[in-house]
């Protein structure tokens, strides 16, 4: 399953009416990823749909991926490539800070300055390559 697999969930997405992540989530289409919640919204139900977005990560079968919850440091950030379509934004925010803290909710800013981390967790893409066994 890919991305463009989904563009009937995502129609019924951005048609709106109601489509809470909640029904968003309960689509059977959804169910045999076994996803984290949190994956599922901020992959999927925020960006799936985004056409960039599809570009980058269109190509992904999806049922394949693994997710698992990791603490990094900081400094490993510096040298994380982002997608295709995203080159020079880490560039561009970094430029000016203050201005995109303040076009999130004041809580973002203030679990920032509490916690010195997101919210939630980023989600992070990693490259596993595939083992020819030979059998």
């Amino acid at each position: 399953m890919k991305l463009g697999d989904l563009s009937p969930l995502m129609a019924r997405r951005r048609e709106g009416g109601g489509f809470s992540y909640d029904r968003f989530r309960a689509d059977p289409a959804l169910a045999s990823l076994h996803w984290p919640d949190d994956v599922l919204e901020q992959f999927l139900f925020d960006h799936g749909d985004n056409g960039a977005f599809v570009h980058d990560y269109g190509g992904i079968d999806l049922r394949e991926v693994r997710w698992q919850l990791e603490t990094l440091p900081a400094a490993d950030f510096d040298e994380m490539p982002t997608g295709a379509s995203d080159a020079g934004c880490i560039e561009s925010y970094a430029k000016n800070p203050v201005y995109w803290v303040e076009l999130r909710p004041h809580k973002v800013g203030q679990h920032w300055e509490a916690h010195g981390t997101w919210l939630r967790p980023p989600i992070l893409l990693g490259r596993v390559p595939k083992v020819d066994l030979g059998l």
